[in-house]
């Protein structure tokens, strides 16, 4: 999954934005305010949220996951998208990622981004 791939896939999700708040070199993608990937421009990986069992996981299942990088560890993951992993395995990381932040959301919140 290369940059464009990436951002296409973020930015396809209800309430998704993006910015650079950390300088230009940094993309971070926000449902509601909330960060749930933030990606170096120049490094083939990402940073994604993650449930803390599931997490581990990952890290112990994969060896391009590991430890979020500047990240709570317990929290975050940073994965590697050098060509190891399928587009759907980062897929399913970053959609679950998302789903972790818009479910601590506001109900009222969540409502209006998911049209329930």
């Amino acid at each position: 999954m290369n940059i464009e791939e990436l951002r296409d896939y973020c930015l396809a999700k209800p309430a998704a934005t993006e910015g650079l708040p950390f300088g230009e070199d940094t993309l971070v993608f926000k449902v509601g305010e909330k960060i749930f990937l933030i990606t170096s421009l120049g490094q083939p990986s990402f940073n994604v949220k993650c449930d803390p069992e599931y997490a581990i996981e990952l890290r112990e299942q994969f060896n391009e996951v590991t430890p979020g990088y500047h990240m709570n560890k317990k929290h975050w993951n940073t994965v590697r998208t050098d060509g190891s992993l399928t587009n759907k395995q980062l897929r399913d990381m970053i959609d679950h990622s998302y789903e972790l932040i818009l479910k601590s959301l506001p109900k009222k919140l969540q409502a209006e981004i998911t049209g329930e």
